[in-house]
């Protein structure tokens, strides 16, 4: 037998040095990663392997994580079609649920030094926390936001909050729509961390209610965030210290409140909100807005 028909009867052999090459068969990686209870961190090493796992992580893993993960919230950015699509793609989703993308200096708001972006261990996502984030122009729109991930910057200066959100349906939202009736420009310097599309600056469409700094645990004026063509939100705060007698929640000359909005009565998706650890000391609640939802976990950082 010569050597071409020894390849040609061992297929095997050729990909055994591709760079291409992957599993045989989908359903024994999804049996795997259903055994680890899709863990963040082998998705993350499997979709680095080759082309081949990529794509698969792309088209399928990402979603299965998600849904697995956030059954609530995946189920209430499709339309409970945990099958179906989703702006900028699940991968992103994936990101912007377990990374703190970090942050530098913006043209509003201005760091000593800028801060890296890390895993989260675990966040928690509210949509009750989005509706502080909209105006009362945009009320009928569904966000989800986190609480902020804080970060020291130093003695001499206010911790640092970092946050990020995604709407359900934006290319059909109120803000979206409010952005484009206004003809707010996109940011020339700002990607979105989680899908690297064009970015609009909510500071600059002056489209920021007093009820986000509250929410957050922040002071009026004191915070930024982007969203991006996709819907994805993330932005940055400086945050309350403790000690400060003008608690954000006591902020009572908030013209911009969601207390009479007609949304709180729409429960889109049960509870609608995913739960991690506990709250951020500075995070800002009362009982309008306070609430408890499912866990999310990212198992740890990624070495």
């Amino acid at each position: 037998m010569s050597a071409t028909q020894r390849q040609r009867f061992n297929p095997m052999s050729q990909d055994c040095g591709s760079h291409d090459s992957g599993i045989l068969d989908e359903r024994i990686l999804l049996l795997v990663l259903e055994c680890v209870k899709w863990d963040l961190q082998i998705i993350c090493l499997t979709a680095s392997v080759n082309h081949k796992l990529r794509a698969i992580a792309k088209r399928l893993l990402w979603r299965k994580l998600c849904v697995y993960r956030a059954p609530r919230m995946a189920s209430a950015l499709t339309n409970g079609s945990p099958n179906g699509r989703i702006g900028g793609g699940w991968d992103a989703l994936a990101k912007l649920m377990f990374f703190c993308c970090g942050c530098e200096s913006t043209r509003h708001f201005k760091l000593s030094r800028p801060t890296p972006g890390h895993f989260a261990k675990a966040s928690r996502f509210s949509k009750t926390s989005g509706r502080s984030f909209l105006s009362k122009w945009c009320r009928g729109d569904l966000l989800f936001v986190s609480d902020p991930c804080e970060h020291s910057m130093g003695d001499k200066e206010d911790d640092l909050g970092i946050y990020r959100g995604v709407f359900r349906g934006f290319m059909r939202s109120k803000t979206r729509a409010c952005l484009i009736r206004k003809q707010v420009a996109f940011d020339e310097r700002v990607r979105c961390p989680y899908c690297g599309t064009r970015v609009w600056s909510m500071t600059t469409a002056r489209l920021i209610p007093k009820s986000a700094a509250r929410r957050l645990g922040s002071r009026d004026g004191k915070l930024e965030y982007f969203v991006c063509v996709n819907g994805h939100l993330h932005g940055t705060c400086w945050l309350v210290p403790l000690s400060s007698d003008e608690e954000a929640c006591d902020d009572d000359d908030d013209d911009d409140v969601d207390e009479d909005d007609g949304v709180g009565s729409e429960d889109l998706d049960g509870d609608g909100e995913i739960n991690g650890v506990a709250y951020g000391r500075h995070t800002a609640t009362n009982g309008s807005t306070s609430s408890v939802g499912e866990d999310v976990f990212g198992n740890g950082p990624i070495n």
